[in-house]
C-alpha cells in the first residue's frame, strides 16, 4: 500500500486495525494516515492512506490502492456478508489486494474477473505435539479457550503454576489488548492465554499454541471448529523460520489424524458458499426496507456461490423497533428510514439483552429525530455513570463494553453538538477505564515479582537483591521474603518454578549480609541475648538457635539456626556465640552450686553430697537422700553449709537458686537432660503456692521449688519456715494455726488445713463462739517470724494482719463486767481446727522425721519442750510406721556440735538452764 501514492485496508478487528496504523504513522508520520473504526476515527486534512475495520472502511475515495485482509471471512455467518459486498464492490484505481486462505481461490476466481494469484509459501514448520497438561506446557506458549469464563480458569491456573500469564481477548480495547501482549512479547511473562482473536493477524512471538476446547458457541449453537479455523489460531506458533507445534490441553479431546494432517500440510476443503446480504437498499418505507434486506442473491449477483446470510443484529433491531407503534408512527418519510436504520447499525456492545438493546435505540432515535442531536447534559449523565476505575475484571469489562456505544455514537457526524470534545471524552474514559482493565488483568494473573525475574533472566542479567534494616529481602524491588536471623524465609506466594530462582537471587545478596550480621551477633553483650522456657535462643526477638542435651546436665550444647548459604564460617561463629552465652548464664545463675563442685576441701561423704546436689540442680527431696544425711556428720553438714546448702526438715536445697532466674534456667537444662520433647513452664515469680494440678509430674515441682502438699504445692523454703513453727506445738495433744503459720503461706484457715493434711497431719474441725478481745485498744501482739535472710523473697510472703480473723490460737473469756443485751444476744460462732501428727505408713521407714524433731540437730536433741520418741530400731526411727513411745531421752553429749549449727546456739542455752 505504501507504495501507491493514496491507499485504504480494511481489517477484520478493531485491534488489528490499531496496530497496522501504528506501524503506517511510525514510516509516514500522523498527518497522513486515518484510522476509522467503529468507535474511533482520527482523519487529519491531508489524509493519503486509510486504516479501517472492513465494515467501517471507505469504498469509494477512489483510492490507488485497496486491501481486504482474511478475505475468507466471507465464509462467516456472522460477518461474512460484509467481506463479501466488499470483494464483489470494492476496488482500488490502480490495485486490489484480497489477502486470505487458498480455501478462498474458486470462489475469487469465479466472482472476480482477471483476478491473478500468488501464493506465499510458510517458511517454518507446524508440526502436531499431541496433548499436554498446563502444568508441563513449555514456555512461550499461548492457551486458547472460546469464552470469558473458561479464558479465566486457565489464566488463574498458570498465575498459581507458573507465575502468571497475558490475557488477550476480542472484547478487550486496544490499550488494553496492546499492553497485554507488551508484557508478554517483553517476557514478563512467558505464557498466553486468549481467545480465537490472536488468529486475525496478532503477530507475537509464540513457540506452542494449545487448545483447551475445539468447539465454540457461535452466536446460536455450539459447534466443532472447521479444520481452516483451526489451522488460523495454530498458525500463531512459530514465526517466519522459526518452527512452531500446536496441540491440545486440558479437558480438549485430541485432535483426529486427518484434521492434524490437514493443518500441518495446509489442505483445507475450499469454501462453497459465501454470506450474502443484498446491498441495494429501498428506503421509501419500513417494510420495504426489510424487505431488501432479507432479499436472497440473484444470479446476476453471483448466484451459485452465495447464499442468504444469517439474521444480523442490525435487521434484527429494525424489526423490533419496526413493530414498536411509537416508532413506527414517527417513520413516515424516507429519510427517517434511512436515519432509523442507521441507528440499528449501533452495534450492541453490551450484550445485556434485545429489549434493552432497541429500549436506547429508540431513544438515541428520538434524539436524532427531533433535528437537535442526542443532548450533551444527557450524554454527559450516561458518561460519568460509567466513568469509574473502581472494581472487579468483569465491572470494567461491562464499563468498557458501555462505553464503546457511546465512542461509536460520538464518531457518527451530526449525532452530537460538540463531535470533538466528545470524541475526546469518550476515548479518555475508555483509556482509563482500559488501564484499570490491565491493571486488573495484571493483579489477578500476573505476579509481578515473577515477571521481573524472567525478563532479567531472559536478559541474562545479575538481579540485584537488596535486605533493608528489616530484614525484608527484595529482588529488582520485589519482595522475595524476609531474613529472619540467619535464616533466609522465602515468599512462599510465588510459582514453585520461581522457587529456585528466587532463592538463587536472594541469597546473592545474602552472602555478605550474613557475614555482616554474624560479626555483629559475635560482639554483641549477652543483655541482648535469652534463653526461652522450651530451650530456644533467641537474640532480640529473632531466634538464632536452640539448647540440645550435652556431656552434663550443667553445659548444654547448642545448635545454631544458620542456613546452609550461609555458609560454614558463619554457622562456627553462631555457634561458638551461643555456646559461650549459655555456659555463661549457667555459670552465673548457678554460681553457688558450680563453687561447691570446685572445693577441694570437701571430701569424703561431704564430697559425695556435693556431687548429688550437682546432679539434682541444687534440690534434693530429704527422704530421698536419708540415709546418706544420717551418715554426714556435723563437721560435713558445716561445710556444706559454708556453701549455702541447708538441710531442711522436708528438702536439702540452696536457697540462692530458688530465685526465679536460676528456677527458669534449672526447668530447662533437667528438661533436656531428661530428653522431653515439651518443657514445664516456671511458676510466676513471688507465689508462696501453687495448684498441685492432677496428673502434673512430682519432679516439675520439685525443680520449680515447691512440694505439692493436699490441693496446692507450698515452696520449699516456705515449707520449712512452716515446720519450724511446728516443732515448738504439741503434735501429740493437738494445737491450733496461728497467724503466723497462716502468715507464712498466705492460706485461709480451710487451706491450710487441707496443706497439713498433705504434711501428715490430722485435721479435726470444730465450732466455737467468737469472743471478743478484752481491750481493743490493747496493741495486738506481732508474732509474724521474720524470714530468713538467704530467702529468695523474704518479703513475698503474706503478713500476720492479712490472716483470717477467725484463726486466733484461743477464745478469751468475755469480761465480767459485759452489758446484760450483749450477754443475752446469741454468741457469733467460728470454725477451728486441731492438729494432730498422724502420719500415714511409708513405704521407706528411713525417710524423713515426721515428729517434728530438729532434723539439723544432733539426734536425740530436741526443741521447744516437744516429748521425745523412745529409741527404738535404727536411732530410735519406728519401722513402718509403727506407733511411738513418747518418752523424754537426755541429749548426747559427747557428740561434738557443729559451731556453724545455727540450732547449736539454742541448744548450748537451753542446757544452760
Amino acid at each position: 500500500m505504501l507504495a501507491h501514492r493514496t491507499g485504504v485496508i480494511g481489517l477484520p478487528l478493531r485491534l488489528l486495525a490499531r496496530e497496522v496504523y501504528d506501524r503506517i504513522v511510525a514510516q509516514r508520520g500522523p498527518s497522513v494516515v486515518a484510522l476509522v473504526t467503529g468507535e474511533e476515527r482520527i482523519v487529519p486534512e491531508r489524509t493519503q492512506y486509510w486504516v479501517a475495520t472492513t465494515e467501517a472502511m471507505p469504498t469509494n475515495i477512489g483510492a490507488d490502492f485497496l486491501a481486504i485482509d482474511e478475505i475468507q471471512l466471507c465464509g462467516d455467518p456472522e460477518r461474512g456478508h460484509v467481506f463479501t459486498d466488499r470483494l464483489l464492490h470494492a476496488r482500488g484505481l490502480h490495485e486490489t489486494l484480497f489477502l486470505g486462505s487458498e480455501t478462498m481461490r474458486g470462489a475469487i476466481a469465479a466472482l472476480v474477473p482477471k483476478v491473478q494469484f500468488s501464493k506465499r509459501e510458510r517458511f517454518s514448520e507446524l508440526t502436531y505435539a499431541g496433548s499436554k497438561k498446563i502444568s508441563r506446557m513449555k514456555p512461550r506458549s499461548a492457551i486458547v479457550g472460546f469464552s470469558v469464563e473458561n479464558t479465566y480458569a486457565m489464566a488463574e491456573l498458570i498465575r498459581r503454576q507458573k507465575g502468571g500469564c497475558a490475557v488477550v481477548m476480542g472484547a478487550l480495547s486496544p490499550r488494553t489488548r496492546n499492553a497485554q501482549v507488551a508484557m508478554y512479547q517483553n517476557g514478563d511473562v512467558d505464557y498466553l492465554v486468549a481467545t480465537d482473536a490472536i488468529g486475525m493477524g496478532l503477530n507475537l512471538d509464540i513457540d506452542h499454541v494449545a487448545f483447551s476446547a475445539t468447539s465454540k458457541f457461535d452466536g446460536r449453537r455450539m459447534r466443532p471448529l472447521f479444520p481452516y479455523e483451526l489451522a488460523q489460531i495454530a498458525g500463531r506458533a512459530g514465526r517466519h523460520t522459526t518452527d512452531g507445534t500446536f496441540g491440545v490441553t486440558g479437558e480438549a479431546s485430541p485432535l483426529q489424524p486427518e484434521i492434524v494432517d490437514a493443518i500441518e500440510n495446509h489442505r483445507f476443503a475450499p469454501l462453497q458458499r459465501l454470506q450474502w446480504r443484498n446491498d441495494r437498499l429501498e428506503f421509501g418505507t419500513l417494510d420495504r426496507l426489510i424487505g431488501a434486506l432479507e432479499a436472497r442473491p440473484e444470479p446476476r449477483d453471483g448466484g451459485e456461490w452465495l447464499t442468504k446470510g444469517r439474521e444480523a443484529d442490525d435487521l434484527r433491531a429494525l424489526k423490533v423497533l419496526g413493530e414498536d407503534p411509537e416508532v413506527r408512527d414517527r417513520v413516515s418519510r424516507p429519510s427517517d428510514v434511512q436515519l432509523l436504520w442507521d441507528v440499528c447499525r449501533i452495534p450492541d456492545f453490551r450484550s445485556i439483552s434485545e429489549a434493552e438493546h432497541a429500549t436506547l435505540l429508540a431513544r438515541i432515535f428520538g434524539f436524532l429525530q427531533s433535528g437537535r442531536g442526542v443532548p450533551s447534559d444527557w450524554l454527559r449523565r450516561q458518561i460519568e455513570r460509567i466513568d469509574r476505575t473502581g472494581g472487579d475484571i468483569d465491572t470494567l469489562s461491562r464499563r468498557l463494553a458501555f462505553i464503546r456505544t457511546w465512542t461509536y455514537v460520538a464518531q457518527r457526524k451530526g449525532w452530537v453538538d460538540d463531535e470533538s470534545h466528545w470524541r475526546e471524552a469518550t476515548r479518555a474514559v475508555e483509556d482509563r477505564l482500559s488501564d484499570a482493565l490491565h491493571g486488573a488483568l495484571t493483579q489477578r494473573f500476573v505476579d509481578r515479582r515473577t515477571s521481573v525475574l524472567l525478563r532479567r533472566l531472559k536478559q541474562k542479567e545479575t538481579l540485584v537483591a537488596e535486605v533493608n534494616d528489616k530484614g525484608e529481602v527484595t529482588v529488582e524491588g520485589e519482595y522475595a521474603g524476609r531474613l529472619d536471623g540467619f535464616r533466609f524465609r522465602q515468599d512462599e506466594t510465588g510459582s514453585p518454578d520461581e522457587a529456585k530462582m528466587l532463592a538463587r537471587a536472594a541469597y546473592e545478596a545474602l552472602a555478605p549480609e550474613f557475614n555482616l550480621r554474624a560479626d555483629r551477633f559475635y560482639n554483641a553483650p549477652d543483655t541482648e541475648m535469652d534463653f526461652t522456657e522450651q530451650g530456644g535462643l533467641m537474640w532480640g526477638d529473632t531466634a538464632v538457635g536452640k539448647l540440645v542435651k550435652g556431656g552434663d546436665v550443667m553445659r548444654p550444647s547448642v545448635q545454631a539456626f544458620v542456613d546452609d548459604e550461609a555458609g560454614s564460617d558463619v554457622a562456627e561463629k553462631v555457634t561458638r556465640r551461643l555456646q559461650h552465652f549459655i555456659d555463661r548464664k549457667v555459670a552465673a545463675l548457678f554460681e553457688p552450686l558450680l563453687a561447691m563442685s570446685r572445693d577441694e576441701a570437701l571430701t569424703g561423704l561431704a564430697r559425695g553430697f556435693a556431687f548429688r546436689l550437682v546432679e539434682t540442680l541444687g534440690i534434693i527431696p530429704r527422704d530421698q537422700v536419708a540415709a546418706e544425711v544420717k551418715e554426714l556428720d556435723q563437721e560435713a553438714r558445716g561445710s556444706l553449709r559454708k556453701h549455702g546448702v541447708r538441710f531442711g526438715q522436708y528438702t536439702i536445697f540452696m536457697p540462692a537458686l530458688l530465685k526465679p532466674a536460676p528456677t527458669r534456667l534449672r526447668l530447662v537444662l533437667a528438661s533436656l537432660w531428661d530428653g522431653r520433647d515439651e518443657f514445664p513452664e516456671s511458676p510466676p515469680p513471688g507465689l508462696v503456692t501453687i495448684p498441685n494440678i492432677e496428673g502434673f509430674e512430682p519432679e516439675a515441682y520439685r525443680l520449680s521449688g515447691y512440694r505439692p502438699s493436699g490441693a496446692r504445692a507450698i515452696r520449699i523454703d516456705m515449707l520449712e519456715r512452716l515446720a519450724d513453727l511446728l516443732r515448738g506445738q504439741d503434735s501429740r495433744g493437738g494445737f491450733e494455726a496461728n497467724p503466723d503459720m497462716l502468715s507464712i503461706t498466705g492460706m485461709t484457715l480451710e487451706q491450710f488445713a487441707d496443706l497439713m493434711g498433705g504434711l501428715g497431719y490430722k485435721a479435726e474441725q470444730g465450732e466455737r463462739p467468737k469472743v471478743k478481745p478484752a481491750d481493743p485498744a490493747k496493741p495486738a501482739s506481732e508474732a509474724a517470724t521474720a524470714p530468713e535472710a538467704d530467702s529468695p523473697d523474704a518479703a513475698g510472703a503474706p503478713s500476720a494482719s492479712e490472716s483470717q480473723p477467725d484463726t486466733a490460737p484461743a477464745a478469751e473469756e468475755a469480761p465480767a463486767d459485759a452489758a446484760p443485751a450483749e450477754a443475752e444476744s446469741a454468741p457469733e460462732v467460728e470454725t477451728f481446727y486441731t492438729f494432730t501428727w498422724a502420719p500415714r505408713p511409708r513405704a521407706n521407714p528411713r525417710g524423713p522425721r515426721r515428729d517434728g524433731g530438729n532434723s539439723d540437730a544432733p539426734r536425740g536433741e530436741r526443741k521447744g519442750g516437744r516429748p521425745q520418741g523412745k529409741k527404738g530400731k535404727k536411732g530410735g526411727k519406728p519401722e513402718g510406721g509403727g506407733a511411738r513411745n513418747f518418752e523424754a531421752r537426755p541429749p548426747r553429749k559427747e557428740k561434738p556440735i557443729d559451731p556453724d549449727n545455727p540450732f547449736a546456739v539454742l541448744a548450748a542455752l537451753k542446757d544452760k538452764k
